[in-house]
């Protein structure tokens, strides 16, 4: 049987660094990302925050890439597990991912709304936010190569704008240059935890590199090299830019950051650049949020695809489009933007805060269940190895790095848990944060549910978890079809 396959070879290393950077939405995390960070936390070492969790997560990426690269599947989390640990395990993580992806993605509608209600001078957030999920329902049937040209683009602005704050913040700074948030002791005070939970939510994405292995050209060390230059990315672009706003606002004003309109980034590019260079970071910061969801998106319905596809899910959410060299998986994007649709109405209709309630809450859950994800997969990938699975390996991929990641990323776990309070913006004593992992622990439980379902009344799908990919040579790819022997 031919079973349907995504479009094989069309994105390079570019591209997919290209969809693992939009997801973190880099003019997002320093517009509105690090200055919270300095007025939740009062650390002065935030700059430090994401060089430790860069490390971290580069640990994380080598151990999870190092297996995935073997399996080479659309739904890598799921089928890391699977084929790790065990398939009912797989299927866990499969409905875990698809809960993260879909409550990170569909939170930044809860931003996207006001922001652009706020350009416009007016209109229903809802609104707004709809005109996006539409934007996002095309961008997710273009296909993946499509996608990464459109989202390449605005990603090349917004990085620009981004250096031209880290010069003016620079140039502009109220005492002497210094280097004292990258110190240790900047770091290591009252609020680290809170700092290191912050710079980690901000990283969010970066995994879903592996998402694409089917459509990669040049392999698991292509995806290896994306995910990892993804990560090395954000960190230095994050520390630069969370430095540069230390430098120019000065000791003792940090906490300051948040609150003080005058002090944000937006204000010092207007200033230093003008108003049409301050409307057109404000323009793409929504922009910015965009690509992030489409990121999402496409992720999310390549999960949906892939255990479709195995019989996990029903077989229909497997279609895919006839465009192209295999198309894109059409009848999962679909669902994704269905899904998403159905989510926002409810909160519109409930008169939720957007920014306070869908988008701090879904943001907050997303991050917690891909994270988790994230260190099971480095457990997942040591088991992977050890049962024999893999060749060729080094022993810093088959042994070091998936026990380093497991005991760091269990650390960041603990850290991001005990300061759920402040990223979920509560007031001191609260205990609703304790809602997050009843979320987390309620869909790991549904899955395991659905797992031993499947298991009993079929079988063989559980038997395919994580097992089928695409074969280039059975399957109908337009451009190998006009080969010649």
């Amino acid at each position: 049987m031919t079973r349907a396959t995504l479009a094989q070879g069309k994105l390079g290393p570019a591209g997919l660094w290209i969809m693992a950077v939009v997801a973190s939405s880099p003019l997002t995390v320093q517009v509105g990302g690090i200055p919270t960070m300095y007025a939740a936390t009062g650390v002065a070492g935030v700059p430090l925050a994401f060089v430790l969790v860069g490390c971290i997560l580069f640990v994380l990426a080598v151990a999870y890439t190092g297996a995935a690269g073997h399996i080479r599947h659309a739904a890598p989390l799921y089928a890391l597990m699977g084929r790790g640990i065990s398939p009912v395990i797989g299927v866990a993580a499969g409905a875990c991912a698809l809960v993260g992806y879909m409550a990170i993605g569909t939170s930044l509608y809860g931003l996207i709304g006001p922001t652009v209600a706020g350009i416009a001078g007016g209109g229903p957030w809802w609104a707004w936010s709809a005109g996006a999920l539409a934007v996002v329902a095309g961008l997710g049937l273009l296909g993946g190569m499509s996608s990464a040209r459109f989202l390449g683009a605005l990603l090349a602005v917004e990085v620009a704008v981004i250096g031209c704050y880290i010069v003016a913040a620079l140039v502009q700074r109220q005492g002497s240059l210094t280097w004292q948030p990258f110190a240790p002791s900047a770091l290591v005070v009252p609020g680290m935890a809170g700092a290191v939970a912050f710079a980690m939510a901000a990283f969010v994405g970066v995994e879903t590199v592996p998402a694409y292995a089917e459509e990669a050209r040049g392999g698991s060390p292509a995806v290896r090299r994306a995910m990892l230059a993804a990560i090395a990315f954000g960190a230095i672009t994050y520390a630069a830019g969370a430095w540069a706003m230390a430098v120019h606002v000065g000791p003792g004003r940090l906490e300051l950051v948040g609150s003080d309109a005058a002090l944000s980034p937006l204000q010092t590019l207007t200033r230093v650049f003008g108003p049409g260079v301050g409307l057109l970071a404000t323009a793409l910061l929504a922009t910015s949020v965009i690509a992030a969801i489409a990121s999402f998106h496409a992720a999310g319905s390549r999960y949906l695809f892939a255990m479709a596809r195995e019989g996990i899910l029903p077989a229909r959410l497997a279609t895919v489009s006839k465009a192209g060299d295999g198309g894109t998986p059409a009848a999962a994007s679909l669902t994704q933007t269905a899904l998403a649709g159905a989510v926002l109405a409810g909160f519109a209709i409930l008169g939720a805060d957007p920014l306070t309630v869908m988008f701090t809450w879904l943001s907050t859950l997303g991050a917690v269940m891909l994270l988790a994800l994230l260190v099971a997969a480095s457990w997942a990938a040591l088991r992977f190895f050890s049962s024999g699975q893999g060749a060729n390996d080094s022993v810093w991929v088959r042994r070091i790095a998936p026990v380093c990641g497991s005991v760091l990323g269990a650390l960041l776990i603990a850290m991001m848990l005990s300061n759920l309070g402040s990223l979920l913006g509560l007031p001191p004593g609260s205990r609703r944060w304790l809602i997050i992992p009843a979320l987390v622990a309620a869909t790991a439980a549904a899955g395991l549910v659905w797992g031993v379902v499947v298991r009993l009344t079929r079988p063989s799908s559980v038997a395919q978890v994580g097992r089928i990919v695409a074969d280039p040579i059975s399957s109908r790819v337009a451009r190998l079809g006009r080969l010649g022997l």
